[in-house]
């Protein structure tokens, strides 16, 4: 039988659009296992650890990462924001240590974590790509690297530079491409058109989302839904929240699900 590092590649390969959730815990990632492969969410784990995003440490997200992939017999591709560093070296350990843990896949981001200079510089970005896609042939098995441009999630909305980023980390052996955050149905496909490698989109961003049709008809490969499912869950317990307390009402019950159909999930 195919282990989940080559089902996981062959998912890729093979025709057609699928969607990768992301769960954010070892419940979401059994109710979601009816999908074939999932990803994690590096808000939905730092908000379930009660921290914000980007605050996680090594350990804690190795931990976090290790407990989805037991969770499901699915291939789970990590979300490891930055890696465990800077410099070039840092991005071939993450890919190491993120292969150790059992996923299939891992996504690293440009995004440098300061919010003075949120952006790697071009050469750098893209030699960190270049030690992570070298990292991935070096292991026994397949992995697959997926190199994330963060232009549109910080202010930087330059199209033309996103696709020549996009298109540098091709090159330099990203298996898969990802720009979060882009506005359009016209730029997902602009970027899709640029590269020849499987394209990640996000479902939306808030209050605005595609479908499954729209997206495949612009060319991507692979549909993620990033923190969505998590802040509507944790949203949910927010409202809750606030009618105990302003109201003194329990009315948010009635729209909770079932005892017995929740548990239907963990009985396996």
């Amino acid at each position: 039988m195919d282990d989940k590092h080559t089902l996981f590649r062959k998912l890729h390969d093979d025709p057609g659009t699928f969607i990768i959730p992301n769960p954010w815990d070892t419940g979401t990632a059994r109710i979601l296992a009816a999908f074939p492969a999932l990803a994690t969410t590096s808000a939905g784990m730092a908000f379930s650890l009660g921290l914000p995003e980007g605050r996680a440490s090594r350990e804690q997200t190795l931990a976090h990462c290790r407990s989805i992939v037991d969770a499901t017999p699915l291939p789970v591709s990590a979300d490891l924001e930055k890696g465990f560093g800077d410099d070039p070296e840092s991005a071939a350990e993450t890919v190491v240590a993120a292969a150790g843990i059992g996923l299939a896949g891992c996504s690293l981001e440009d995004h440098t974590g300061d919010r003075a200079r949120p952006i790697f510089d071009f050469g750098l970005a893209v030699e960190r790509i270049e030690a992570a896609a070298q990292a991935c042939r070096s292991l026994p098995h397949d992995f697959l690297l997926t190199a994330r441009c963060e232009n549109f999630l910080w202010g930087h909305t330059d199209l033309d530079d996103t696709i020549r980023r996009l298109q540098a980390f091709e090159r330099a052996g990203a298996d898969v491409l990802y720009a979060p955050g882009l506005p359009d149905l016209d730029s997902i496909r602009a970027i899709c058109e640029a590269v020849t490698k499987p394209v990640n989109v996000v479902m939306g961003m808030p209050g605005l989302t595609f479908g499954l049709a729209e997206l495949a008809e612009a060319g991507a490969k692979r549909i993620s839904v990033g923190s969505a499912l998590a802040r509507l869950a944790f949203g949910a317990v927010v409202d809750a929240a606030r009618e105990m307390r302003s109201q003194g009402t329990f009315r948010f019950s009635e729209k909770a699900m079932g005892f017995a159909e929740l548990e239907g999930f963990f009985r396996n």
